[in-house]
Parts: structure tokens; C-alpha cells; sequence
């Protein structure tokens, strides 16, 4: 007996939750996919803040096809001069716009590279504290899932690490619990799965001086913001403050699996004695992933995407106007919809998906739909994707 594809996903892949939208895509090129009986999808969250530079970005498949004609996998990281990666450390470091974030150490994922920034601030500082944010998201694994904001969201799979601690995203008298028994905190500029939550410039300089005051690591989270999504390359660039510790992944691919973290020199030297080899990865900073991303950088920066990604977030602004519509909220193009329930919500994406576009909503705001599509969208396609927005909206605000 021959299986088809859907039943051997719903036989041997593994589940993340008893509802998936288990479409299933033959192919997937700019902002649109296409499913197995040629429907196309507006892809309006870009597999979640992956696809930056579009789906099959032309300039990201040739540095591919180039580096496997080279080499693929030669050795664990850190051993060998590979040309990819140190190309894009490089592009990297300069990316950020200071002398201070200048070595990189790749992962394959953002949870790795929290990870890794974990480890960092321990070894560093010699302190076991860590704070991070309600909630707030850093990835699914031990030490990651222990930072999660949200006690629902992690209960089931305790006990996790001990000495971390919560404060609440943009609150100016929170900032006195980070104290010099703390390591480090782990903030995003934008809280991506609280809802697109933002917080004031005073309010980042204000942590930044708190933390150089007590000697505690500032790790910014942008593995959602990073590479252009909020209009700048890194979103904390538009605060006037340089973290200790910048952590990337998602976009930073072209749709090709990588994450980093990034430091000073004299941070990232602790990690390479006492013990020695003390993080190590086998696939971290694989050459064909490291040349993806170089060509994703380069292709964001040489064809001004960042120029346009405001425009475009006024574009979503104006045109979604709806009586369903309780808040808009959002930085560049990383939007939040909010809506009455989630009830509502779901609703609104299940007609979408019928009419052939994607959304979602977040895993700790799940009454606000979310909007993040790839950079390259054109305003015929945002005003395209709006109607079709709209017109899901009427059907179930009608019913």
C-alpha cells in the first residue's frame, strides 16, 4: 500500500500541537507558495520572520549552488578557515555599526545561540543570575524554555534552570532588579510572541546604563528583528545603544537553517579555556548555510530594503481599517492586528487561508494576528493582501 504525503506526515512526523495547517506546498517563490493542486498563498509572515529576502531569493540559491561546487561540511567549528564564514563574521560585525560586537560564534538556530549567550554571560561574569522578560521567547530548549515569560507555556516540563527571574518588557522601575548578583538579561527590542510589544528609546538607555552600572551582561534578542525586519539591519540600532551580547537566527538565512551570537573579543575569549572547547558545535556555521546568509546581507543592504520597510508599514496601517480591528501595533514590518478573542482571530486566519494567504497569531498574545511578510513585498501586493484581509474580516465580523 502506497501512502500519500499527508497521511506519512500524520504517521511519522512528530506533532507540535493536534491542529497544524498541514498544507502542503510543492513549491515557493517571492512571497507566494503553492500547494499540490496549484493554489497559490500569500506568504504574510514569511515562515515566521525567515524569509527576509523572499522565498528562493535568486542571489541566495547561486551562493548555494556555488559553495556546494566548493565544499559542505569539512570539520566541527571553529577548527578550520573557511572562507564562507569568516566572510560573514566580517560583513557581520561591520553590519552592527561598532567596534565593540566584533567576533561572531555560529550556531545552527536561535535557541543556540541562547544557548551559547547563556553560557557566555556565566563564564564571563562569574555571577548565576539571569533575567528575562514576561512574556517574553527565546526558543524551546532547557536553558532557552527557562527564560519563556510565560509559566503555562513551560510548566509541563520542569523542573528548568534555577536563578532566573522576570521583569516586565518596558517597565522603568523593574530595571532596580537587575543587580550586581545578575549575569545578564535577555531583552528583545520588540517582544515578537508577547504581541509585537514595543518600549521607548529613554527606556533601552536607561537599561543600558543599568547594566553597565551593576556589571551585568545586555543581551538583545533579534533573532525576529534582526536583518531589516523593523527598518534598520538591527533594530537596536534605532535605540542608540550597543548591546554586550546580539543574538540572530531566522532571517539571517535566506530560509536556510543558522543563528549567532555575537560579542567582544574579550567576552568571547573566556569561552575557549578552562576548559578548553567549552561550547562546541559539529554543523555550526555550516559553509553553505554561512554563504546564504552572506548573500541574504548582501542582498538586503545592495538593494535598499531597509528605505522602504516604513513605507510599507504605513501602507498595512492605512489600508487595515476594520470595526474588528481593536489596536494596531507594530515596528517596521513586524505588525500585530489585534482583535477581540481568539475566537475572532482564528477565524479571520481560517477564511484567509481559504482565500490564499497565510498569517498566525502569537504564542503569548493569541488574540492579535500576525503580519511579517518578506521585505521584498511590493505595495500591489501589500494592497493585495490587505483586501484579502479585509474581506475575511467582513465575512466573520458579519456572522
Amino acid at each position: 500500500m502506497e501512502f500519500t504525503h499527508r497521511q506519512l506526515f500524520q504517521k511519522h512526523m512528530a506533532p507540535t500541537s493536534d491542529a497544524p495547517l498541514a498544507l502542503e506546498i510543492k513549491s515557493a517563490e517571492h512571497i507566494y507558495l503553492t500547494d499540490i493542486s496549484d493554489k497559490k498563498y500569500i506568504d504574510l509572515i514569511s515562515g515566521i520572520a525567515v524569509s527576509n529576502v523572499g522565498h528562493r531569493n535568486p542571489e541566495v540559491i547561486q551562493a548555494i549552488k556555488d559553495q556546494l561546487d566548493q565544499y559542505m561540511h569539512l570539520m566541527v567549528y571553529g577548527e578550520y578557515i573557511q572562507s564562507p564564514q569568516v566572510l560573514l563574521a566580517e560583513a557581520l560585525a561591520k553590519s552592527t555599526k561598532t567596534d565593540s560586537l566584533n567576533q561572531v560564534y555560529f550556531t545552527n538556530s536561535g535557541a543556540e545561540a541562547v544557548e551559547g549567550a547563556m553560557k557566555l554571560a556565566k563564564r564571563y561574569t562569574k555571577r548565576r543570575e539571569i533575567i528575562a522578560c514576561h512574556k517574553a521567547y527565546h526558543g524551546a530548549t532547557q536553558g532557552a524554555l527557562s527564560l519563556a515569560g510565560d509559566e503555562h507555556f513551560k510548566n509541563s516540563f520542569r523542573p528548568l534552570l534555577p536563578d532566573v527571574r522576570h521583569i516586565q518588557h518596558g517597565d522603568f522601575a523593574d530595571l532596580q532588579d537587575i543587580t550586581t548578583k545578575t549575569a545578564a538579561i535577555f531583552i528583545e527590542i520588540v517582544g515578537g510572541e508577547a504581541g509585537i510589544r514595543t518600549a521607548s528609546k529613554s527606556y533601552f538607555q536607561a537599561l543600558r546604563a543599568r547594566c553597565t552600572e551593576v556589571g551585568c551582561l545586555l543581551v538583545l534578542d533579534e533573532i525576529q528583528t534582526g536583518f531589516g525586519r523593523t527598518g534598520t539591519f538591527w533594530a537596536f540600532q534605532a535605540m542608540d545603544i550597543v548591546p554586550d551580547i546580539l543574538l540572530s537566527a531566522k532571517g539571517m538565512g535566506g530560509g536556510m537553517p543558522i543563528g549567532a551570537f555575537m560579542a567582544n573579543e574579550s567576552l568571547m575569549q573566556t569561552l575557549s579555556y578552562a576548559p578548553v572547547l567549552g561550547h562546541i558545535t559539529t554543523f555550526g556555521g555550516h559553509p553553505v548555510s554561512c554563504a546564504a546568509s552572506l548573500a541574504t546581507l548582501k542582498f538586503i543592504l545592495n538593494n535598499q530594503l531597509l528605505d522602504e520597510v516604513d513605507a510599507k508599514h504605513q501602507l498595512f496601517k492605512e489600508l487595515l481599517i476594520h470595526p474588528i480591528i481593536k489596536e494596531f501595533r507594530g515596528a517596521g514590518l513586524m505588525i500585530a492586528v489585534e482583535m477581540q478573542d481568539f475566537k475572532t482571530v482564528k477565524a479571520v486566519i481560517d477564511e484567509c487561508i481559504i482565500n490564499g494567504l497565510i498569517t498566525d497569531w502569537f504564542l503569548f498574545c493569541d488574540n492579535s494576528l500576525r503580519i511579517a511578510p518578506p521585505l521584498v513585498i511590493t505595495h500591489e501586493e501589500i494592497k493585495m493582501a490587505c483586501n484579502i484581509l479585509l474581506q475575511a474580516m467582513n465575512k466573520v465580523y458579519k456572522n
